[in-house]
């Protein structure tokens, strides 16, 4: 368990501070209002439905419980994981990230039926879906998971002694 405990505090650490700005901007801001923070990034309060880029936010709601279930499963899955692979610095890692950013999206849509998006990247006129914190974590969790994969098993196998 002592293997696990830095892994666990990364992502409640994760959750508190992507729940933290949710909650400013929120305050902060009224429903769709932009503000420029520089000439390729604005601040914008906005709500997702749907999954990643508002994938099924147009959905007539069904896509709430679905993603709520998604995100349970995957957590138990990467405590799973964990649990398994608990020496493995970077693996280890690539999941606490998606385990903080999963767990800070789905108290969203528990509670408020939607995500909190708010940073929004801009550039000729073209816009990035809006994200948040928790959404970044995944991300980089991922690709540290394709790194991770292409390292060689031997070196995997080794750090985890």
């Amino acid at each position: 368990m002592r293997k696990l405990a830095p892994w666990y505090a990364l992502a409640l650490l994760l959750v508190v501070l992507d729940q933290l700005t949710k909650h400013w901007v929120s305050a902060s801001f009224d429903y769709g209002q932009v503000r420029e923070v520089t000439g390729f990034f604005n601040l914008v309060l906005t709500h997702n439905t749907g999954a990643a880029f508002s994938f099924l936010a147009s959905a007539a709601g069904w896509q709430r419980g679905l993603f709520i279930g998604i995100a349970l499963v995957a957590m138990v899955v990467i405590s799973v994981l964990l649990a398994r692979h608990a020496g493995e610095t970077l693996f280890c890692l690539s999941l606490a990230l998606i385990l903080g950013g999963a767990a800070g999206n789905v108290l969203d849509r528990i509670a408020l039926g939607y995500v909190v998006d708010f940073l929004d990247f801009h550039a000729a006129g073209w816009h990035w879906p809006a994200f948040n914190l928790a959404d970044s974590a995944i991300t980089v969790g991922a690709a540290l998971l394709v790194v991770d994969s292409f390292r060689p098993a031997t070196k995997r196998a080794g750090a985890a002694r």
